[in-house]
């Protein structure tokens, strides 16, 4: 790889922890409004397993699309930080393999 190809990826993955940790924060603030927030998560859980899988290519978004899709449908689990720990798991865990 090349510095400009080495940078443009390091960009990325910052952007992509950047905007993981902000899903994360909007999956949670459904805790802010009590009852309503219950009923909001019907709404946000497509989006957001649909921003997830586009996020994430491959095996890893899929399953992480449906993941968050399923979390946030759930009741009570809004404080799982799906995103994050999917970007968790792409830049550290993979990495290792």
């Amino acid at each position: 790889m090349t510095e400009i190809q080495v940078k443009a990826a390091a960009a990325e993955k910052q952007r992509k922890l950047m905007l993981s940790i902000l899903f994360d924060l909007i999956g949670c603030m459904t805790y802010l409004i009590p009852f309503l927030g219950e009923f909001l998560d019907i709404a946000w859980a497509p989006i957001a397993g649909f921003i997830l899988a586009r996020m994430y290519k491959g095996t890893i978004g899929t399953v992480g699309g449906i993941f968050a899709f399923v979390e946030e449908l759930m009741p009570g689990l809004d404080f799982i930080p799906t995103f994050t720990l999917t970007w968790v798991y792409t830049y550290m865990i993979k990495k290792q393999d």
